[in-house]
């Protein structure tokens, strides 16, 4: 059986600096998708021809209506969907334009800190994701 190959983002936002020189949390975003009543983050199936990359900037766009530059890589997540073997590459991605509306995939989209997203999202793997970005930006997961 085939691998499903699949690609997607942990999309954020840097924090706002306070009045005494430290920068709040990042933010992160969260998607819920009626289809499973999940909260996850943005991914998606890959089209043939397509290269992973090219896949999570689509994806992201398609399901939180954000264009987004993508940063560092995270963690390859591997998992059974459906019965078969699936592969998702994920990158750190910030938004660059665009805004959220509700589509047949997505019809909400939170912006968490990141113990709140950590506490939301339905999946344990997507927690493991949510700390590899902070690792990454130098921050702690609390």
């Amino acid at each position: 059986m085939p691998t499903v190959l699949a690609a997607g983002a942990v999309l954020w936002v840097p924090g706002e600096p306070r009045r005494d020189g430290t920068v709040r949390k990042p933010r992160i975003a969260l998607i819920h998708r009626p289809k499973y009543d999940d909260w996850s983050l943005p991914k998606g199936k890959l089209r043939a021809g397509e290269a992973p990359w090219q896949a999570a900037l689509r994806e992201v766009e398609e399901e939180t209506g954000l264009a987004c530059r993508l940063g560092a890589p995270l963690p390859t997540q591997y998992y059974l969907a459906q019965g078969r073997p699936k592969e998702v590459r994920y990158w750190a991605a910030v938004p660059v334009h665009g805004e959220f509306r509700p589509n047949r995939e997505v019809d909400r989209m939170k912006w968490l800190k990141p113990a709140k997203a950590r506490a939301k999202l339905t999946h344990d793997r997507d927690r493991l994701l949510i700390d590899a970005l902070l690792e990454h930006l130098g921050r702690s997961p609390a």
